[in-house]
């Protein structure tokens, strides 16, 4: 399994991801060429790779040569031009994911609908580029996951479209909810909207590098030159034994012996919505032989205090308890594939190259039961068997 490990001690922009991935060994002619294949006007940008170094340290730095003049697109545009275009299936999904954590996070942020998004400094052409550039470099290398240390939040503030605001973003802020974060860099964006995205719609792991055989390393430079370390991005692309994955969680517990039964189903419902990576009750008997629940949430490193205290706010606990925790799992993503009852979105589970297990979706076999008046079961042997097969 081969994994990309983002080493982002100074922080990510898009720019500076695709300088990495280009630093890495992917073609200049495999970025220029997904670029060409996009709708725009070749005349309005150009593109160029160039050596440079900060603080010592040497890098590429991915430059973008835009007219000054650029139009606002919506995020419907910007959509329907990746999807229209003639790059590979594998560009074209990497890169609908990035957008769409970025509409998803902009459309929260004005209140508007994702469709009518406005894109500024996002949907202009050099951002457009490093997206794509950064999806046809990942599809080349044959990344199977991604892996990305804690992300600097920075601090002061930026001048947007929107005029001064505060680092990060609110749209940077947005894309961060889940991501572990750290106070330690200087002052300075250190996480642009752009790199985010590429983080929270592709990595899969947060921490600690995974372990792997280290193959290749790159760096990517950003545009400014901070004092207190070198801005660079460092990517490590490696070899994994097997296809375990390596990610780190935190594990929220609290036990609770005097709250109304009925309630605890919607605990869990709350948990789930706002991000938790799974919970769950156990059966306890505690002190004076009063039956109780012991409640386990999973959850990211930058989740903890806002799930604990969704724990306290929602259930009778007066306290919970949390300590850190390593997780090997098999990867996994869900695909729709074509079975005689429709379309079903399915999970599919691989050991390195090797798929292990096709399992049906809940929601979508539940849908199809009650659409056809058929037994949940039924569904599930059908779906198991012919997804499976596709």
């Amino acid at each position: 399994m081969k994994i990309l490990y983002c080493d982002c001690f100074a922080g990510i922009a898009g720019d500076m991801t695709v300088a990495a991935l280009l630093d890495l060994g992917v073609p200049f002619e495999v970025v220029e060429g997904a670029v060409k294949q996009l709708p725009l006007p070749h005349s309005s940008y150009s593109l160029a790779v160039e050596r440079t170094s900060r603080k010592g340290i040497a890098a590429a730095r991915f430059v973008v040569h835009v007219e000054e003049h650029q139009p606002h697109r919506h995020y419907a545009d910007i959509a329907a031009m990746i999807e229209e275009s003639t790059l590979a299936e594998g560009v074209k999904e990497k890169a609908q994911r990035i957008f769409f954590r970025l509409a998803e996070a902009e459309a929260k942020v004005h209140g508007v609908e994702i469709g009518r998004v406005h894109f500024h400094e996002v949907g202009a052409v050099d951002s457009i580029v490093d997206i794509v550039g950064a999806a046809a470099a990942l599809e080349w290398l044959g990344i199977d996951a991604i892996h990305a240390a804690p992300l600097p939040l920075g601090s002061g503030f930026v001048e947007t479209a929107h005029g001064r605001l505060p680092v990060p973003a609110p749209a940077t802020a947005e894309l961060l909810r889940g991501l572990p974060i750290h106070g330690e860099a200087g002052s300075g964006e250190r996480v642009t909207p752009t790199g985010a995205a590429i983080l929270a719609a592709l990595a899969t792991g947060f921490g600690r590098a995974p372990a792997m055989t280290v193959t290749g390393v790159g760096c990517g430079a950003g545009t400014k030159d901070f004092e207190d370390i070198p801005n660079v991005l460092r990517l490590f692309v490696g070899e994994a034994e097997g296809g375990l994955l390596r990610d780190e969680v935190c594990i929220i517990e609290t036990h609770i012996d005097d709250m109304n039964p009925e309630i605890l189903g919607h605990v869990l419902e709350r948990l789930m919505e706002a991000g938790a990576l799974d919970a769950a009750f156990s059966p306890l008997q505690m002190k004076k032989n009063r039956p109780a629940v012991k409640l386990t949430v999973i959850a990211r490193p930058g989740q903890r205090d806002e799930l604990a205290a969704l724990v306290l706010r929602e259930t009778s606990a007066i306290g919970v308890r949390f300590y850190p925790a390593g997780r090997l799992k098999l990867a996994r993503e869900k695909e729709e594939r074509p079975t005689s009852l429709g379309p079903v979105t399915v999970k599919v589970i691989r050991d390195g190259g090797r798929v292990v297990r096709v399992t049906p979706e809940y929601d979508a076999c539940r849908r199809i039961a009650a659409e056809r008046e058929m037994s949940l079961l039924e569904v599930y042997r059908i779906v198991e068997r012919e997804a499976g097969e596709s």
